[in-house]
């Protein structure tokens, strides 16, 4: 029920909404490659909001490789049923709106939302945040910036069941984000548009 923010750039970290999400795929190509799970978590006041996940399988409407199966353990017997991507874009807009998305790697998976809705009713042009780009501002560009190492600089768990999976890697996502905000704000980092000024120092990762 948090009112939106009027202004994003002006306002402070921990009054912005976020949706985390992540996806699991066909393959590492988002002009050829297909999406097969979608996960999200909401953060407000700079807390996971319990009970409010998105997740579901998506059919990507092709066979799934056996060497991504392996990775995601997503099989083409999981999502023979599963809704199509269209549908679940649809959903998951409905879920973030009037948030900022986060993901980690976010121009890989923003790339599959933004093929699937262009030219319909529908855009994903909320603002965006990338972990990886708060983990360099955080640590430094030479520091190492998967999901794992970003977790594990942060004490925060992944259980290997989940690992590789969208809601597992959203939550983990979330979790880094959550012990991020307190030391982004101790270095005078506030609001919205100072993080994103700082970024842009690492766009080049």
């Amino acid at each position: 029920d948090k009112e939106p923010a009027r202004d994003v750039n002006q306002s402070t970290l921990r009054d912005l909404t976020y949706v985390v999400f992540d996806s699991e795929t066909t393959g590492l190509d988002p002009q050829s490659d297909h999406v097969v799970q979608l996960g999200a978590v909401r953060v407000v006041n700079g807390k996971i909001v319990p009970g409010e996940e998105f997740d579901t399988l998506v059919n990507p409407g092709r066979p799934i490789p056996p060497g991504s199966t392996a990775v995601h353990k997503v099989s083409d017997a999981m999502v023979s049923q599963a809704p199509s991507f269209d549908s679940v874009c649809r959903d998951f807009h409905r879920y973030s709106e009037n948030a900022v998305i986060i993901a980690h790697n976010a121009p890989f998976d923003m790339a599959f939302l933004r093929r699937e809705t262009h030219g319909t009713d529908i855009s994903f042009d909320h603002p965006v945040l990338d972990t990886v780009h708060l983990s360099a501002v955080i640590f430094g560009g030479s520091a190492e910036h998967t999901l794992d190492a970003l977790c594990k600089r942060l004490n925060v768990h992944i259980p290997e069941e989940v690992r590789h999976t969208a809601l597992g890697d959203a939550l983990a996502t979330a979790k880094a984000l959550v012990a991020m905000i307190p030391i982004l704000e101790a270095r005078g980092l506030e609001t919205f548009q100072q993080v994103r000024d700082e970024v842009r120092k690492h766009s080049r990762i």
